[in-house]
């Protein structure tokens, strides 16, 4: 602390980003300000909400970095989130994506759909409120331009050209200025053309009709309605047909709730919600959302930003590139309101339950820090051995943050130095790799580890990380009773049993932490055990790869089966004659 307070004494006042650090030197939060000194002296000063108090209590150092203006510490802070993903920085950590329509950039282009938005010279549309509605679009237009279909060019025509939805580059040539006006048309159509080809649809329709070709004419009619059940199901619309995203906020008791509105051919199609803490003033976290937000791929900067006038102007039409607007009356003003009053309703509701995952998650580590005397333990790694009769033994480890499963994190591991069914040597094995690498890597350590298991397993375990690493993270074990379910937690040396209300939170999330680790270590001995029983015999057998070996087990369901056939059967999977009698010869033997 003592470090803290001479580095609070010598700040500057100039704009720039700072980087809180915990214990271990990892950063947890990356902030921007105005005037460094003031910022970062008001985390150490004054009284704070839960959230904020428990940020300051687990900063241990800190570093800035002084930047030439509020734009560029802007910038500089979006960077640096993107880079180090502080955990207290929780803007975007969703993974919403939304699906497009994609026209390839290929010698004969394609018409997809796609969540995966790319620098890679693709005309992209969208988004699309949901995979339906795009696959719906995708349909129309199949109808109406006939693009190529396959993913890779066949030796002869297929379906799609006898149809009329391919004009078939495999068998015919298909000139460039061909492919250009088809991708035209579809570009314009999607950019709200579809109106022009109504019109030019209801022309033909009629000449049909004329010369009394019925047949036609209905073709047409039902491709008319087929467009305006596509195309034309929203009814707020905006009647420039601009693609414009619209930003509105609303925020109370530290949270703020975000909503974008997607507007697209001036039709609104979707919204984006997203909640979140904020621990700097509003309007400049929203900047910091607004950046971010178009950081990640699948976000298209439109041709308009529309924002609420509480938001610097120029700071987003730096940010974007896009043309930003502040309206204070008319549809877009009535579209901001909307999207305010939406952020408003879901923050108020999502209260109650912030507030019960809360109490769930971090209030519940709180208590178990102080019923384990130590500090908080935000992050948690705890260890599983699976076996069954000491055959492919394998241990596993998942990861809890903030009391919740960071599945990037979890690991599995085969026990590679015992053979036989050992728990206690399994558990040394895995525990020693596991530390051994974060130490190489000066990865981050967890401030508690647990055991699945009695004193045994935590004996073994301590004596790696305490005696052989020297390393001073606290372990503990959690015993089940004879129904399978965790009973009890017993941590020290010797092991001593702790008390929690069977009925607390800081309970339950030990409950959860077993309960995780133990699926997931016995998935995957399931999934070990299952690879062997299929690979052991067959793999060996020249001449059955990957594909024959799940038509076999398929056709005999059995090894048992398998080594019973005679060469004929097998040859009836359309296997040659050689490599039939290989396998029988080969089964045979092994039965011996």
């Amino acid at each position: 602390m003592d470090t803290i307070k001479e580095k609070l004494a010598v700040l500057p006042g100039q704009p720039g980003c700072y980087l809180m650090k915990n214990k271990h030197g990892t950063i947890i939060y990356v902030g921007k300000a105005k005037v460094l000194k003031n910022r970062v002296r008001s985390y150490f000063t004054g009284s704070h909400d839960g959230k904020t108090q428990r940020l300051v209590s687990e900063i241990h150092d800190f570093e800035y970095i002084i930047t030439s203006s509020n734009l560029e510490a802007l910038i500089l802070e979006m960077n640096l989130i993107k880079k180090h993903e502080p955990r207290y920085n929780v803007l975007l950590k969703d993974d919403k994506s939304y699906p497009y329509l994609k026209i390839t950039n290929e010698e004969h282009p394609r018409l997809i759909t796609t969540r995966n938005v790319k620098k890679d010279g693709g005309k992209y549309f969208g988004p699309y409120p949901n995979a339906g509605a795009a696959n719906e679009t995708k349909k129309l237009l199949d109808r109406l331009y006939p693009l190529r279909k396959c993913r890779t060019l066949p030796d002869r025509v297929c379906l799609y050209y006898h149809i009329g939805q391919c004009l078939a580059p495999c068998e015919f040539e298909v000139s460039e200025e061909q492919n250009k006006e088809l991708v035209r048309e579809i570009t314009s159509f999607l950019r709200n053309g579809h109106h022009d080809v109504k019109e030019r649809l209801h022309r033909e329709m009629g000449e049909a009709s004329e010369a009394l070709n019925f047949e036609r004419a209905k073709e047409l009619r039902d491709q008319i309605q087929h467009i305006d059940a596509v195309m034309e199901k929203q009814k707020m619309a905006i009647k420039d047909r601009t693609d414009r995203d619209i930003f509105a906020y609303a925020y109370d008791k530290g949270w703020m709730c975000v909503q974008v509105f997607f507007v697209r051919n001036g039709t609104l199609i979707e919204r984006d919600v997203s909640i979140f803490p904020f621990y700097q003033d509003a309007e400049e976290d929203v900047l910091a959302f607004i950046g971010q937000f178009y950081l990640k791929a699948e976000h298209i900067v439109p041709k308009e930003i529309v924002v609420e006038k509480t938001i610097d102007k120029s700071m987003v039409e730096e940010l974007t590139g896009a043309t930003v607007f502040q309206p204070q009356k008319g549809q877009k003003k009535e579209l901001v309101d909307l999207a305010a009053k939406n952020a408003h309703a879901a923050l108020k509701e999502r209260f109650d339950l912030i507030e019960r995952n809360e109490e769930r998650t971090v209030r519940a580590i709180e208590t178990l820090g102080e019923k384990l005397d130590m500090d908080p333990p935000y992050r948690i790694e705890a260890f599983d051995n699976s076996n069954i009769q000491g055959t492919d033994p394998v241990s596993a480890m998942v990861t809890f943050i903030d009391g919740k499963p960071a599945k990037n994190e979890y690991r599995k591991y085969k026990v590679r130095s015992v053979a036989g069914p050992d728990d206690y040597a399994s558990m040394k094995e895995v525990v020693r790799r596991r530390y051994v690498r974060l130490l190489k890597e000066q990865a981050e350590l967890p401030d508690l580890i647990l055991i699945d298991g009695g004193k045994g397993q935590l004996t073994a375990a301590q004596s790696v990380v305490e005696d052989e690493l020297g390393l001073p993270i606290p372990i503990a074990g959690l015993a089940k009773d004879e129904k399978h379910k965790t009973s009890n937690l017993i941590i020290g040396d010797p092991p001593e049993e702790i008390n929690l209300e069977r009925d607390s939170h800081a309970f339950y999330l030990l409950q959860r932490i077993q309960d995780e680790v133990h699926r997931f270590a016995l998935t995957f001995h399931r999934n070990t055990r299952s690879k062997g029983i299929t690979t052991s015999v067959l793999d060996d057998i020249p001449g059955v790869g990957e594909k024959r070996k799940r038509a076999l087990l398929k056709h005999f369901g059995s090894l048992k089966r398998m080594k019973e056939a005679e060469v004929e059967e097998f040859q009836k999977l359309s296997i040659p004659k050689n490599t039939a009698e290989e396998i029988v010869r080969y089964l045979q033997e092994k039965a011996k």
